[in-house]
């Protein structure tokens, strides 16, 4: 039974990041910051060698994966942006800590959205979709080792939801630039869709 490896990578961080906002659609950048730190890490050789890489069509993976990957081809894959955060894009927790829609969008759940924005169910689906799309592709170009450039919201949502063994998005929080291995096969999406879970990078 052949095994399809894919690298999840967090793009490297804006100033949206430093700020301390919620910047889920909204297309930022990578800072100076950001592309100092990728460019190190891809520099030293962190990152692994795939044959091909799919990713955010967001400019800060897109930037993330061409300074990464730059002899190797990018396919964008929209289902991997981050959550629309709706009415909170671009404010700070802080900001928004007396609006009461707020209060009730953090306690969490299935329907719970911010205010013109997606439901943390229907986000789910959309990262497992936009999984699917990559994995569809690599069975169909027998590509067996590749990357994916994204969010750490779509990255955390994959694994605890779909990921073996379990764990909570939190167990699965990761730094600007750092990433998972996850292990596919067609008998394992077949059955859940469900992945296994390898490890961090580095």
């Amino acid at each position: 039974m052949q095994n399809y490896t894919i690298f999840l990578i967090r793009h490297g961080i804006t100033q949206g990041n430093i700020d301390g906002k919620y910047i889920g659609f909204t297309d930022l950048p990578l800072c100076d910051e950001g592309y100092a730190a990728i460019s190190r890490m891809a520099h030293d050789e962190l990152y692994p060698d795939v044959q091909k890489v799919y990713s955010s069509p967001l400019k800060r993976c897109l930037e993330t994966a061409e300074i990464i990957y730059p002899d190797r081809y990018i396919k964008q894959i929209e289902n991997l942006c981050e959550c629309d955060f709706g009415e909170f894009e671009g404010k700070t927790p802080d900001e928004l800590k007396d609006v009461p829609e707020y209060l009730e969008w953090i306690k969490g759940g299935y329907d719970a959205k911010a205010p013109g924005g997606e439901s943390f169910g229907d986000f789910t689906l959309r990262c497992i979709d936009g999984l699917g799309e990559v994995f569809m592709d690599m069975m169909k170009e027998h590509i067996y080792r590749a990357a994916v450039i994204t969010h750490a919201g779509v990255i955390m949502n994959l694994l605890a939801g779909y990921g073996l063994p379990k764990g909570r998005p939190s167990d699965f929080a990761l730094d600007q630039g750092e990433g998972f291995m996850i292990n596919l096969s067609t008998f394992l999406w077949q059955k859940g869709p469900v992945f296994e879970i390898i490890g961090k990078l580095f």
